[in-house]
């Protein structure tokens, strides 16, 4: 509670200081908790627009930018390697690529290895987004500000060496692996698609939802008839991710087919 009481007490500064200085402000990398944190307190400055991004499209871990009505200037618009929003807002945040110095002897590394030797360099979780891994190389996001000694220092993730290099962003696209899973509902509600993404059953996904560890498009959902449309992303914590794609047609019985795809 005292952690949630200081973010919205940061929330709040960097909103009046946004109107203040008649510029951008930006937040650190935000987790979903965060993030919908952030939705209830940015209700609150109508003269202030929030908007988050996370280094790309469908990114998890976000950075929260608070832009007055009548902005000035973006001071990350002189730096071509920060990551541009669909909007136009250049954010402080560079995407670095990791590769083994030796392919041949590499090992396959994991989401875990990667966070691991980051913050063994006494990186603070707040100052990193998400990581990509692919196979033996891997992408990830940071905090601009941080890029150079990450780059210098991240020689070696277990037993393997590797070479850090900077991204960039106005080419970068990565594409998370999905599964597409299709099926028949009772009604477009968030328990129903989460049984079909998931696998399991409604009444066991109840008390994930009403227990405060289902997010929307990273605000947190408490209600089980909570009604997604397409495109949302559902965020489920020990569960994983699962995109709502789409209805299309119906059963005999007046189901509907509907589909999803999973993060994998």
């Amino acid at each position: 509670m005292e952690k949630d009481e200081r973010l919205t007490k940061r929330i709040q500064d960097l909103a009046s200081l946004a109107e203040h200085r008649g510029c951008i402000t930006f937040s650190d990398f935000l987790n979903l908790n965060e993030q919908n944190i952030l939705h209830q307190t940015i209700q609150k400055f109508s003269w202030i627009r929030g908007e988050t991004f996370g280094g790309y499209e469908g990114a998890e871990r976000r950075i929260a930018a608070f832009i007055p009505n009548q902005s000035l200037w973006n001071d990350n618009e002189s730096d071509e390697a920060c990551a541009r929003s669909s909007s136009g807002v250049v954010f402080p945040i560079h995407g670095i690529h990791i590769r083994p110095r030796a392919v041949r002897f590499a090992e396959e590394l994991s989401h875990r290895d990667v966070l691991g030797a980051l913050m063994n360099l006494g990186i603070d979780r707040s100052k990193t987004g998400d990581i990509a891994v692919t196979e033996k190389e891997a992408y990830f996001f940071c905090a601009s500000s941080l890029s150079d000694l990450i780059c210098r220092e991240l020689t070696q993730i277990r037993h393997t060496q590797v070479s850090c290099e900077l991204c960039s962003m106005e080419h970068f696209s990565y594409t998370p692996a999905t599964q597409t899973i299709r099926g028949s509902i009772a009604s477009v509600r968030l328990d129903t698609i989460m049984a079909l993404g998931f696998g399991a059953s409604r009444s066991s996904l109840l008390s994930l939802i009403e227990g405060g560890s289902v997010f929307v498009n990273g605000k947190l959902i408490t209600t089980n008839a909570y009604s997604l449309k397409e495109g949302d992303i559902v965020s489920v914590r020990g569960m994983g991710r699962i995109r709502y794609i789409g209805t299309g047609g119906q059963t005999r019985k007046g189901r509907i087919f509907a589909e999803v795809q999973k993060y994998i």
